[in-house]
Parts: structure tokens; C-alpha cells; sequence
């Protein structure tokens, strides 16, 4: 009996440690998710304007006062260069400069399937390959505060817009 007691003992301790050990990947994994999104913001890439746009579209979440304009320069079916101009938080504009870099050099059919994954990420939807959305995985902690799946999501929103702007062929 003793020793069915002490191996219990054992179990729950081995438990308690991986949870704990799961806890502290996860909070690295946070800091590491914040250090990735406070680069973007500091450092943002492809912040800026296009001389000749083959799209250009501006996106405002009202509830936060978010803003973002996405313009596109489109050579054949390839993202040949990406600009994007805004203001608001960290997310908003993280997520932007982030979805420049994932967007630039693709084609629109990948850009259209990375912007669909990315909102599935956001939304908590569906099976997605982290690997597929390199730095972007980064935003999927910012499903934890609902409001901010807005702030994440502006850029992407504005870019779907900027698409349906390009003229078909």
C-alpha cells in the first residue's frame, strides 16, 4: 500500500514538473513571440509608398483608430514590390510589416492562400502549418485577447481589398 502511495506521490511530481516545464516553453515562447512583434514595430519593413502602384487600398479599424494603406505593384501574377503607410498599435502595425515580407516576391494565388491562412490562424480555424507562415506565427498568441484579432488582421483585410483592386486579364 505504501508503495502504491509513493509511486502515486511520484506521477503527480512527474506531472507537476511537465507542467511546469510546459508553462516555461510557453512563456519563452511568448517573449520570443513579443520580441519578434516589437522588431516589426521598431524596425518596420517595407514602411513607405510606391511611385507607380498597380493597387492601393486604406484600411481602418474604427474601434481602435487603426489605420493602414497597402499598395501593391504587381508584375504579371507575382507581388513584385509592397509598400504599406499607417498608424496604430503594435499588432496593427507589426502585423503589416510582417505581411509585407511574407507577401513580397509570391504569387497572387500564394498571397491569397497565406492571407486565408493567416485569418484561419487568427480566428482559431482550421489546421495550419506553422512552418508556412514563418515570423506571422508570432500574431497567434494575440487570439487570446478577441479584440485585438482586429488590430492583427487590418493589414491582411486592406490587402484582400488592394487585390480585388488589381484589374483582371
Amino acid at each position: 500500500m505504501g508503495r502504491s502511495g509513493s509511486s502515486g506521490l511520484q506521477r503527480e511530481n512527474c506531472n507537476m514538473s511537465l507542467r511546469e516545464e510546459y508553462a516555461r516553453q510557453e512563456a519563452e515562447l511568448d517573449e520570443l513571440y513579443r520580441e519578434i512583434i516589437l522588431d516589426h514595430y521598431r524596425n518596420p519593413r517595407h514602411r513607405g509608398s510606391l511611385e507607380s502602384p498597380s493597387a492601393s487600398h486604406e484600411g481602418l479599424n474604427p474601434l481602435c483608430g487603426d489605420e493602414v494603406t497597402v499598395e501593391l505593384l504587381v508584375d504579371g501574377d507575382r507581388i513584385a514590390d509592397v509598400a504599406y503607410n499607417g498608424s496604430g498599435c503594435s499588432i496593427s502595425q507589426s502585423s503589416a510589416s510582417m505581411m509585407t515580407e511574407a507577401i513580397l516576391g509570391k504569387s497572387l494565388d500564394e498571397v491569397r492562400r497565406l492571407k486565408d491562412d493567416f485569418t484561419a490562424l487568427m480566428r482559431g480555424e482550421g489546421e495550419i502549418d506553422p512552418e508556412s507562415l514563418g515570423d506571422l506565427e508570432a500574431l497567434s498568441g494575440v487570439r487570446k485577447f478577441p479584440v485585438r484579432v482586429k488590430c492583427a488582421t487590418l493589414a491582411w483585410h486592406t490587402l484582400e481589398e488592394a487585390l480585388g483592386e488589381l484589374p483582371t486579364h
